[in-house]
């Protein structure tokens, strides 16, 4: 059995390399950058102690936006603004992913059931979630199929309105699904 390599340069952490944190007023080490002030306006190219004093007489910091150019691009912002703002925008890109929810039913459901099954249905579509439409069979229900496919066509012209058929129906085991969305 041979020793296992400990070293960092070749472990496998499988973790994805961090970002670099981005440099802000001093920590900002090119000999050149290009400014860019507050109001989005280019200052031109200039040392970092020179962009520095600039910003600091507006209250603000430096920030480099852009480091892999030549010379990199800094602006003048209020750094702590600008990380709260990314930090709000990723959390709204987190919460708009769309979740999928499954209705299940069967062919033998009542005419109450099916009702509350749409009104859940809408209520998961107006929030821009997947809905999984599943038509369960159980014993000698199965000996139905073409009762279970109609029961299910039914359901989605009453859903018509504001879904559409994302998967087509097919038959899965001992149920028929269909996936529909939003339109």
């Amino acid at each position: 059995m041979t020793p296992r390599r400990t070293d960092n340069n070749t472990a496998n952490t499988g973790s994805a390399p961090k970002a670099q944190p981005q440099r802000v007023n001093e920590m900002i080490r090119a000999p050149q950058v290009r400014v860019i002030s507050e109001d989005s306006e280019q200052l031109g190219v200039m040392s970092p102690a020179e962009a520095i004093r600039r910003a600091r007489e507006a209250n603000l910091d430096l920030v480099e936006v852009a480091p892999n150019v030549k010379p990199p691009v800094c602006r003048i912002m209020d750094f702590g603004k600008y990380k709260y703002e990314q930090k709000k925008r990723a959390a709204k890109q987190q919460a708009q992913r769309s979740q999928m929810k499954e209705l299940r039913i069967r062919p033998a459901t009542g005419e109450h059931d099916i009702n509350v099954r749409l009104n859940q249905a809408r209520a998961f579509l107006a929030r821009k979630d997947k809905v999984l439409v599943s038509v369960v069979f159980r014993g000698r229900e199965m000996q139905h199929i073409a009762e279970g496919e109609k029961f299910l066509a039914s359901f989605l012209q009453q859903l018509d309105d504001i879904a559409r058929v994302e998967a087509p129906p097919k038959q899965m085991g001992r149920r028929i699904v269909c996936t529909i969305v939003a339109k």
